[in-house]
């Protein structure tokens, strides 16, 4: 923490809130450290000037924790000195009695640590207030999102949105579902707006699919018992089926090509699939939705469907009625954290084929049971290196991310020499542009033990948020290596003081506030306005018909033996 740093995290404070610490600095350090000469009579009007300034912000809407650690001073000092507004204070009485003068010193000390402590993490816990629009309507709600969201969102340029044709495309349809007090079409339109800004890191608060959604369970409420796959060369095969369901019975087994489906082949009806539970960014994560939900209908509804099982030259053609599973194979087919994986520590670890290490990082969330993971991850590896392992392996699959300082300081036991990991910028409510929080740049340091064997670290669609840094500052040294079937989920933007927007018929959404920013002070991780983003491999598994069979039919796990093979060791 540098007195620039401090300096520069006063940009962060509303202009209450730098009143507020100007004043309580000035008459702590009066009652500290001034106690040759009397006040003059109009300090005593400062505190109550505190709580003027202090109320203005409160009913302005700054209850933010930062606010809070600065409304808390501003109080003590006005009830402590309410009695001396028209006389000398009480705090400076009784001059002669040492004892007490040293209680409001160290009393008043505090207060200062506390105003400085609450500058300095100014950026990550400043003012960023919910808009609340539920009172709206459909139209001027989504006109009021759409304006905010043109100023605030992190990634609008670098994802090339272009905020006035959103308007156009999407009033016309709010419109109409005001008009018509349609609000499943209202929910739909919602959805859709939200899924063409194309992040992982938007969401909607407090809200389940499987069981709040009336219109998810409209559209895509019934099963034919399978899920899908789209192989390199475009050909869908069925990854799961359930046995008893339409489509078991109708003869499909794991494995079968969808050479056609309702009326379009098998790649026509897989691309054109919709549907997900959550936002998404790269049209690689988008591919994994796709193969869970092309084989989704409302429940009821008859498909015509053409297929091939493996090993046969014959196609047959059947009808199946989708039924209402449960939404059994997307749950099935989820990526999801359990309790078990967040009671327990978030590494797992132990030594596999031809005497190499193996590491599983689940998540980047430090929880009260292990408020530091990174000193496991410093414990195994020190295990391996007391076993002389000859490589070691790193799994970051499905990994959703957590904070980023763990990440980094995980990274620390790979490299040699400090390292950028990143610069924060988030949009600076004062002066109107994205700017960079001095008091929040990040670095990789060295740590002990250092692991300097052969790295391999793998990645999915699902290795998301800071799951991956880890990958993203590694890449590129020289003993490591990124192997996956595709890129991390580009979805590296910053959520510390989420932009909240609370819409019509009871939706909150959020959305990310902040970027993370390379050495060269440009956005890093996300995807941009290709749908491209994240960290690319630098061994990119083909999925092919071989690693299709040695996946699904042999339960083989294919990434995990790409990685032992490129250390040297294969079945």
């Amino acid at each position: 923490m540098s007195v620039y740093g401090l300096l520069d995290s006063v940009k962060w404070l509303t202009p209450y809130e730098m009143l507020l610490c100007l004043l309580n600095l000035f008459l702590l350090a009066r009652y500290a450290f001034v106690k040759k000469y009397p006040a003059p009579k109009w300090l005593g009007f400062l505190p109550a000037l505190g709580i003027v300034v202090f109320l203005a912000s409160l009913l302005g809407g700054d209850r933010t924790l930062l606010a809070f650690i600065i409304y808390t001073p501003t109080i003590i000092i006005f009830l402590c000195t309410v009695k001396g507004l028209f006389r000398s204070s009480p705090l400076l009485k009784n001059k002669q009695n040492k004892f007490i003068q040293h209680v409001v010193s160290v009393v008043c000390a505090c207060g200062i640590i506390s105003i400085i402590f609450a500058i300095m993490n100014a950026g990550v816990l400043r003012y960023n207030p919910a808009s609340d629009l539920s009172a709206r309507s459909y139209t001027d709600a989504f006109a009021e999102m759409n304006e905010r969201l043109s100023r605030e969102y992190p990634f609008g340029s670098w994802k090339g949105i272009n905020w006035n044709e959103l308007n156009v495309k999407y009033s016309v349809l709010f419109e109409q579902a005001e008009k018509n007090k349609d609000k499943d079409l209202y929910y739909r339109t919602l959805r859709e707006y939200l899924g063409s800004i194309g992040d992982g890191h938007i969401k909607l608060v407090d809200h389940n699919v499987y069981e709040d959604d009336k219109v998810f369970k409209d559209e895509v409420g019934g099963g034919f018992g399978i899920s899908t796959v789209q192989l390199d060369n475009g050909k869908v095969r069925v990854s799961l089926v359930l046995e008893g369901s339409p489509a078991y019975m109708n003869g499909i087994r794991l494995g079968a090509e969808i050479v056609a489906w309702d009326g379009k082949t098998g790649k026509e009806a897989f691309e054109r699939t919709r549907w997900s539970e959550s936002y998404y960014a790269t049209e690689e994560v988008k591919a994994y939705y796709q193969g869970r939900f092309m084989a989704r209908a409302p429940i009821g509804q008859k498909i015509k469907v053409a297929y091939r099982n493996l090993e046969e030259s014959k196609v047959h053609e059947v009808t199946l009625t989708a039924y209402d599973d449960q939404y059994e194979t997307l749950k099935l087919t989820k990526s999801k954290m359990t309790q078990e994986d967040l009671a327990f520590s978030p590494v797992e670890a132990n030594i596999i084929g031809g005497g190499n290490g193996y590491v599983k990082i689940k998540h980047f969330l430090p929880n009260s049971n292990f408020p530091a993971p990174e000193k496991s991850l410093s414990e195994q590896l020190k295990h391996f290196q007391a076993s002389h392992v000859k490589g070691l392996i790193i799994d970051l699959r499905d990994n959703p991310g957590g904070e980023d300082a763990l990440a980094a300081k995980m990274a620390g036991y790979f490299v040699k020499k400090e390292k950028h990991y990143e610069y924060v910028s988030y949009y600076n409510r004062n002066t109107g542009r994205f700017e960079i929080n001095q008091n929040e740049i990040l670095s990789v340091k060295p740590q002990v033990p250092y692991f300097a064997g052969q790295v391999m670290v793998l990645i999915n669609s699902r290795t998301g948020s800071s799951g991956e840094g880890l990958p993203l500052v590694l890449k590129g040294l020289p003993h490591v290596k990124i192997i996956g079937f595709t890129s991390t989920a580009g979805s590296f933007g910053i959520v510390s003081r989420p932009i909240e927007i609370r819409m019509p018929e009871g939706y909150v959404i959020q959305f990310p506030d902040g970027r993370s920013l390379n050495k060269d002070k440009r956005i890093q991780g996300d995807a941009d306005h290709t749908r491209e983003g994240g960290v690319i491999p630098d061994i990119r598994i083909p999925f092919d018909e071989q690693s299709f069979a040695q996946m699904y039919i042999q339960g083989e796990d294919v990434e995990l033996n790409y990685a032992l093979k490129m250390l040297g060791y294969s079945k």
